[in-house]
């Protein structure tokens, strides 16, 4: 898909993805999907809201992943 979108759950990062670094894989999305870097003044709003949507989504997916042996690496 998109290189420069990383993975943001554990273990990959070992920390809890940011809000930052959340909102930067939406936007590497939405640019990807529209190929649009930036778009034009009469569709700013439209990629705004996506990436906004996209972004939420993906801090929803991340809060409720349960990835497989986290818990036991966490306290080990």
């Amino acid at each position: 898909m998109c290189r420069s979108i990383k993975t943001l759950r554990p273990p990959v990062l070992p920390e809890e993805a940011t809000e930052e670094e959340i909102r930067a894989a939406a936007l590497q999305y939405v640019r990807k999907v529209s190929g649009f870097r930036a778009p034009a003044a009469h569709n700013r709003e439209v990629f705004e809201r996506a990436v906004d949507v996209i972004a939420e989504a993906t801090a929803e997916l991340l809060g409720n992943l349960e990835v497989r042996g986290a818990a036991q690496r966490a306290a080990g």
